[in-house]
């Protein structure tokens, strides 16, 4: 059986127009299988798209080799 690791992640993503959902949820899945994500900051920014700070706990594929007793 093989195991994957948990891992924290934290993220600085610039909204963009669409679901914001879907945006989060790509993002977040890029670095693993997004076990819980929440958006803890917001950055209003003028001229510019809002930044969001995106704060997730993901499943990674086991990429160190683990000792075997």
């Amino acid at each position: 059986m093989s195991s994957g690791q948990l891992r924290p992640l934290l993220l600085q993503l610039e909204r963009q127009s669409g679901s914001l959902r879907s945006q989060i949820e790509a993002a977040v899945a890029a670095h693993g299988t997004p076990l819980r994500w929440a958006i803890t900051a917001v950055q209003q920014r003028a001229d510019q798209p809002a930044l969001l700070q995106i704060e997730a706990v993901v499943l990674s594929a086991g990429d160190c080799q683990q000792e075997e007793a």
